[in-house]
């Protein structure tokens, strides 16, 4: 089944072009009679601009499908192209450097530095790079997710909600292509996870930002633009715009979750 997902404009997401795509991707583990396969010939296209949420029972593939078009696993077939590239048969080294500049992560966990402040954390991966940090790129991302008057505090110093911000403005200030989130309100409140939803909602309104993320949550999946559903590695249909209600009943019906 291929997917073509949109962005609500699609006018502007036809200028702008794609920010990830998936041509009939296999992802296996292991060999012979124990061999797993976890991805069975994904095709999928993803604009630019557009936020899809990724759900399906246990065991379903989500995990493998994020790390995989993120580039943090390959593929066994297939191809993986994250802009105009094809990252699926690049060089570890080459892979990595590529990553630092045109994906960005979001995790559960938020992965910050506790050493380093907001403001450290945020350009840390422009560093890693070897780029110069523009100070209204900074500006602009730092203010965009309410952290101007925290910009030099550390992690330990910030709620939970706080820390999630930083992640995801880590996870933008490279530009990239996409941005793939792993259950990103996983760890917060309800009141805490809104507000994050929220802002990734308006990234991809206001900076045009693509959104790829993996949830359990039907509450959380109704906030995307459009909800794709896996079951046993393949796809098992989307919803664009639907309820809450109406994603529970779907996943309902792919079984337990």
């Amino acid at each position: 089944m291929s997917i073509r997902t949109a962005a609500p404009s699609s006018s502007a997401s036809a200028v702008k072009g794609q920010a990830v795509r998936l041509e009939a991707v296999v992802k296996r583990y292991g060999s012979g009679p124990s061999a797993v396969t976890a991805l069975r010939g994904i095709d999928l296209r993803l604009e630019r601009g557009s936020f899809t949420a990724i759900m399906g029972p246990s065991g379903s593939g989500k995990s493998t499908f994020l790390h995989t078009a993120a580039g943090l696993d390959t593929p066994t077939s297939g191809s993986v192209w994250v802009g105009d590239t094809d990252i699926s048969r690049m060089r570890p080294g080459k892979l990595a450097k590529f990553r630092r500049e045109h994906v960005g992560f979001v995790f559960q966990a938020y992965n910050l530095l506790p050493a380093l402040t907001v403001e450290q954390n945020v350009t840390l991966p422009l560093l890693l790079a070897g780029k110069k940090v523009e100070d209204a790129w900074l500006d602009r991302i730092i203010g965009s997710v309410g952290l101007d008057e925290l910009r030099q505090r550390r992690p330990a110093e910030l709620s939970g909600g706080q820390q999630q911000r930083v992640a995801i403005a880590r996870a933008l200030i490279t530009r990239p292509d996409a941005v793939f989130a792993d259950e990103p309100t996983g760890a917060l409140d309800s009141r805490t996870g809104r507000q994050v939803l929220d802002l990734l909602a308006q990234m991809t309104r206001e900076l045009n930002q693509t959104i790829v993320m993996v949830t359990h949550d039907p509450v959380v999946a109704s906030r995307a633009d459009r909800v794709i559903f896996l079951a046993d590695g393949a796809f098992a249909g989307h919803q664009d715009g639907a309820t809450t209600q109406q994603i529970a009943e779907r996943m309902t019906g792919l079984g337990t979750w």
